[in-house]
């Protein structure tokens, strides 16, 4: 975990996450045909039903996070000002939020994996799915500096996790099917509690 996190309660955070979820959520999602919380559940869905792996299906669930939460939250956060810059320069829903999300997640003691599938959910627009995006996506990917370089794609495939950061994105892309039937959100309540505990658990006991 990052030196910058703030210590935090699983239970009650992981409610807070829930709560922001499902009260922000049902908004449109970026012109589509579904809420904010069905693009979500759906992108969940869709990691489910390709691994088996709860980081992934949490960061695939939690992607967007930084669309949800308060700019009072953003700017009460450690890194606040940075995030709140990244967060008010013009957008297609919020620019920024990827970063916005995994600054977060991180001052939150969630795993630098799961924040970073969240926080390269945008970069990684790879050319080879341009094709398939939605008229949203299209507009948002434009807003975000267009497809990769033959450069930033040699530059972004020495992530470890690159693959996934991929799937993340294809997960993103196909998630705004009308009418898709989902998991309900509380489905994934105690994977995420067990992502975050895992992870509280993994860090070195202080001593004072």
């Amino acid at each position: 975990m990052n030196k910058s996190e703030t210590p935090v309660d699983a239970e009650q955070h992981i409610n807070y996450i829930f709560q922001l979820l499902e009260e922000q959520g049902k908004g449109d999602y970026l012109g589509e045909s579904i809420s904010q919380l069905e693009h979500c559940l759906q992108a969940a869905y869709f990691a489910s039903q390709e691994v088996d792996d709860s980081e992934a299906i949490i960061a695939a669930l939690l992607h967007d996070i930084g669309q949800f939460l308060p700019r009072s939250e953003i700017r009460n956060s450690a890194a606040g000002e940075k995030m709140i810059d990244a967060a008010s320069k013009g957008n297609v829903g919020r620019q920024g939020h990827d970063i916005i999300g995994q600054r977060w997640l991180l001052l939150h003691g969630w795993p630098q994996r799961v924040a970073s599938l969240v926080g390269a959910h945008v970069t990684s627009k790879r050319p080879e799915y341009l094709s398939s995006l939605s008229d949203a996506s299209k507009a948002s990917l434009r807003m975000q500096g267009g497809p990769f370089t033959p450069e930033e794609v040699q530059a972004f495939e020495k992530n470890p996790d690159y693959k996934e950061m991929v799937r993340l994105r294809l997960w993103d892309d196909r998630a705004k099917v009308v009418g898709l039937k989902t998991l309900p959100l509380s489905y994934y309540k105690p994977m995420a509690k067990s992502v975050l505990e895992q992870s509280q658990r993994s860090i070195p006991a202080r001593v004072e």
